[in-house]
């Protein structure tokens, strides 16, 4: 298996082996590299895609710690020069497109084309944050799967797809409580509404219509601190890759392919 080790880190990748441009793809939290399933066959006919575990998720370590938006960021910088990647297209859901706002801040070499999905510069409160990550210590990974499914998908879409929600749940469930718990900790304590009027890649804003944790109002705040960025607003909850896979494809090659 493709694994690198970075420090007290080992991180499990996958890269294809053909294309030119590299895409990076960053996953949201309490999800692993798999989510970006419904994007493989069409991207990988036009990029070199890079998938990752981020720390926490997947296959890659679960360190000890609560966790930091930088010390994530710092992680794909890492991987990249593991694997000599000087530039690439970066792609981010949710925790990943908070991990793509530290790149275009803070490695804006390193980054082309810059793609920031249901996404935020800030999240949440303390008090919810301490809260679900007192649950999950506690309780397991089982004890909030219910409602996150909520968030992540519209009541039309787990009507009509039962075993897409099923396998979206059971990766949930099978994410490590401590590697969810730091990660949440990153969420927690990550604001970047300042510093993201300092990102200056060409940079594609997509939100959901009826995403209940990044509204479209978080989209539109992106918008108005990063200069020249564009909007795609899809008929979605929050894993928009998903529940409009085909027009969240469709929005991104068409913007990385320009």
């Amino acid at each position: 298996m493709p694994f690198v080790e970075l420090g007290d880190l080992q991180t499990y990748y996958e890269l294809a082996d053909e294309g030119r441009a590299v895409l990076v793809l960053s996953n949201s939290l309490g999800t692993n590299l798999s989510m970006w399933d419904p994007q493989m066959p069409q991207l990988k006919q036009r990029f070199r895609v890079l998938r990752y575990d981020t720390r926490g998720h997947g296959r890659s370590s679960v360190t000890p710690g609560d966790y930091t938006i930088e010390q994530l960021g710092r992680d794909v910088v890492a991987l990249l020069d593991v694997l000599e990647l000087k530039r690439v297209h970066f792609c981010g859901l949710s925790m990943g497109g908070m991990i793509g706002m530290w790149l275009g801040v803070h490695a804006a070499e390193r980054i082309d084309r810059l793609i920031l999905c249901n996404t935020a510069a800030r999240i949440g409160t303390k008090e919810s944050w301490n809260s679900r990550i007192a649950t999950v210590r506690t309780k397991g990974m089982n004890a909030v799967a219910a409602a996150v499914m909520e968030r992540w998908f519209t009541p039309e879409f787990r009507a009509m797809r039962p075993q897409r929600i099923a396998q979206a749940q059971q990766m949930l469930e099978n994410s490590s409580p401590e590697g969810y718990a730091a990660n949440c900790a990153a969420i927690r304590d990550m604001d970047q509404r300042e510093d993201v009027a300092r990102i200056t890649a060409a940079t594609l804003i997509v939100c959901g219509a009826k995403d209940p944790v990044t509204p479209p109002a978080d989209a539109h705040f992106l918008i108005s601190r990063i200069r020249g960025a564009e909007i795609v607003e899809l008929d979605a909850a929050h894993l928009s890759n998903v529940e409009q896979a085909e027009a969240f494809t469709d929005a991104t090659s068409t913007f990385l392919s320009r």
